[in-house]
């Protein structure tokens, strides 16, 4: 019962945080920036002004689906940032940049969080599947159960590890966006806002998922005690 009280509460908790990042974002993408500068603008200045040029800045489908990809090096931007002068798609522009400026000066949380990308895509694809099929044979082989919830875990640490990897790429964005004037005493605190209201999903999904690792522990505990 204490399970499903945390669980329905953290699932409550991550609608209200989802819906406050989308309504924030759609108050922000109303307001352009008093310079101009599209999202492409203000990510290409960024990393010209950190020195590093061999980073393309690129439009991706899709909707909040901007992300920075240390593999091609390139920083993707959904159409609504790319093209868009609005305070949420320069926020959004240097907070993916921000994950640029991570990768050339060896972040460590990002080469940590980069390092467990094979493992936690690995874990991603099986842990359901080998979950259940360890709660179905909990009894005979508890071991299976066991290697589920260490796989779980993974993506658990992947979670957390992921919190300051967000958080500092934020830090770094507001930090340079107010140092190269590109927001003002109008526009810089929304900007902050926007990339805080972004932060808190990361949070909710890290508590989301110990929670729910937490649940499993409990089952194969409870399985064990039962033998």
């Amino acid at each position: 019962m204490t399970y499903w009280i945390i669980f329905i509460g953290v699932a409550v908790l991550s609608w209200l945080v989802s819906y406050r990042l989308k309504s924030k974002f759609e108050k922000y993408s109303q307001i352009p920036m008093p310079n101009g500068m599209t999202g492409k603008d203000v990510a290409e200045k960024m990393l010209r002004e950190n020195g590093i040029y061999d980073v393309r800045v690129t439009s991706t489908p899709g909707h909040l689906t901007d992300h920075y990809n240390p593999m091609d090096q390139t920083v993707n931007l959904s159409e609504s940032v790319y093209y868009s002068n609005s305070i949420a798609a320069a926020a959004v522009a240097a907070h993916e940049c921000g994950h640029a400026v991570q990768h050339a000066t060896a972040y460590a949380p990002l080469r940590m969080r980069s390092a467990l990308v094979p493992v936690v895509s690995f874990a991603s694809r099986w842990v359901m599947w080998v979950l259940l099929a360890g709660m179905l044979m909990l009894q005979t082989f508890p071991q299976l159960m066991l290697f589920g919830i260490i796989l779980f875990a993974l993506t658990t640490l992947f979670s957390f590890i992921t919190l300051p990897v967000e958080i500092n790429a934020s830090q770094r964005a507001l930090v340079w966006l107010s140092r190269a004037g590109i927001t003002n005493v109008y526009t810089h605190d929304k900007a902050e806002d926007a990339l805080r209201a972004a932060a808190y999903t990361y949070v909710v999904a890290a508590l989301g998922s110990l929670a729910t690792l937490l649940y499993y522990i409990m089952i194969f505990m409870g399985g064990r005690r039962d033998e």
